[in-house]
């Protein structure tokens, strides 16, 4: 069974960068869609960004396309979303899931089909 576990999240300045990990285990991660999704306090969880199991395919919503980019390496069963040029705006906890939903403009509101969530990690964007 896939389990993921996120890593990376920090306070961090405006204009600052970070960059997120998201390790699995438990399963092949190539099999797998990747995603990130973020919620911040108060507000309902959004998509930020998916990659599709061999790489080739990425998507990102509007919010953040230009600043954020995910990555992923298969034979390291890990996934990467750098974040650049961050706004206050960006502070959420951030979750990386492992799917088989297809990774397109649709993958974020299919979040009740995921396979896999990991537990989330705290981005803070402040000054």
């Amino acid at each position: 069974q896939l389990q993921l576990k996120e890593s990376g999240g920090a306070l961090v300045q405006p204009g600052g960068s970070l960059r997120l990990s998201c390790a699995a285990s438990g399963f092949a991660l190539d099999y797998y869609t990747i995603g990130w999704y973020r919620q911040a306090p108060g507000k309902e969880r959004e998509g930020v960004a998916c990659i599709s199991g061999s790489g080739y395919s990425t998507n990102y919503e509007d919010s953040v396309r230009g600043r954020f980019a995910i990555s992923r390496d298969n034979p390291k069963n890990t996934a990467w979303l750098q974040m650049n040029s961050l706004k206050p705006e960006d502070t959420a906890v951030y979750y990386c899931v492992g799917s088989i939903v297809k990774c397109d403009s649709r993958f974020y509101a299919f979040a009740q089909s995921h396979q896999t969530w990991g537990p989330g990690t705290p981005v803070n964007v402040s000054s």
